[in-house]
């Protein structure tokens, strides 16, 4: 990762702050990108007076020209973009039949067309670097959860993008990583969409139990190196993967009960 740039979006907190001080440790120059601009602000001060390279750009990844901005910025700053890691996303804890499709409409914007964006205009210094795309999905993005309809939709055409452009890709050494770090501790449970589109404030887990962000970002920053394809963290993560070849009907049902006996669930 010696004087790499990565670019990390939803830099601000959990998985993609802990990617960025990561890949920074390592002698990476890294970009945060997130809306928070004064918190990656501060955690790139941090790291600049730390002797590592860092720099911040305001990023609404949802929008177009914040992305198309994000690569500029990163380029003209660095020189050239080495990897980007898809990372910001949203979430949401609803029934669908009591859902506005307003709100999986948010979702797609921000988890599915934000790494389409990044992803469109950082392509041509990957492709001329040989370097990574990372896509930071779940494992809702390989089995529907229920109560996400929207998160899973948004993981599912995530995995459909990153693995058609790494087909096309082939014979160009352009290296994509579908990444599934399972249930891991940060805010993406606590700012999930209601039904009316407002944030849950609480998460319906043990959050102590969970994988650091610090340890995802570490496996992570390794399954870069080695230029894996796909990267499943948890037991539970495999184990869904498995059973959705074997035995989806009985998964279904465990799913359906896992998710049914979460707190304040949205199951009647």
């Amino acid at each position: 990762m010696k004087n790499k740039v990565v670019i990390v979006t939803g830099a601000s907190s959990g998985i993609g702050l802990a990617c960025a001080r990561e890949f920074a440790g390592k002698g990476a120059r890294v970009v945060l990108a997130a809306r928070s601009f004064g918190t990656i602000a501060s955690v790139a001060e941090v790291l600049n007076n730390s002797g590592l390279a860092a720099m911040a750009v305001k990023t609404d990844v949802s929008k177009e020209d914040d992305c198309k901005k994000l690569v500029e910025s990163a380029v003209e700053c660095f020189g050239g973009v080495d990897v980007l890691i898809n990372n910001a996303g949203i979430s949401m804890r609803a029934l669908f039949e009591d859902t506005s499709p307003d709100i999986l409409k948010k979702l797609m914007d921000v988890n599915f067309w934000g790494t389409v964006y990044c992803t469109k205009f950082a392509l041509p210094s990957l492709l001329e670097r040989k370097g990574s795309v990372v896509g930071v999905s779940s494992v809702a993005g390989y089995m529907g959860l229920p109560a996400r309809t929207g998160y899973s939709a948004s993981k599912f055409a995530m995995h459909g993008f990153l693995e058609s452009l790494r087909v096309e890709n082939l014979k160009k050494d352009l290296h994509v990583l579908i990444a599934a770090p399972g249930f891991t501790t940060s805010n993406v449970r606590k700012s999930a969409l209601t039904v009316d589109g407002s944030q849950q404030g609480e998460s319906p887990r043990a959050e102590k139990k969970m994988m650091s962000p610090e340890k995802v970002a570490l496996y992570l920053r390794r399954a870069v190196e080695k230029r894996k394809s796909t990267l499943v963290l948890t037991f539970e993560g495999k184990f869904t993967i498995m059973m959705k070849k074997f035995a989806p009907r009985l998964l279904e049902k465990i799913v359906y009960n896992h998710m049914a006996k979460e707190s304040d669930s949205p199951f009647r």
